[in-house]
């Protein structure tokens, strides 16, 4: 589903550690959430889980969402 919205993701948004991780948390606190995925409306190259981009918690628009999972 990447590339049709951005999505909201539930962390906070910091730079990656240096050492190499697999699925790193982020921190508990912070200025700005994580979206991931890019839009209909973006570049490309940003069509992509891997990329990641920042918002306030109170950013919103035509391309900005979320994806419900059940576990």
């Amino acid at each position: 589903m990447s590339g049709n919205v951005w999505e909201w993701c539930a962390d906070w948004y910091a730079a990656y550690p240096t050492a190499a991780q697999s699925d790193p948390q982020g921190p508990a606190t912070g200025g700005y959430r994580l979206f991931r995925g890019g839009s209909w409306y973006g570049h490309p190259q940003r069509c992509r889980a891997a990329y990641r981009y920042t918002g306030g918690p109170a950013s919103r628009g035509n391309d900005l969402g979320f994806r419900l999972v059940l576990q």
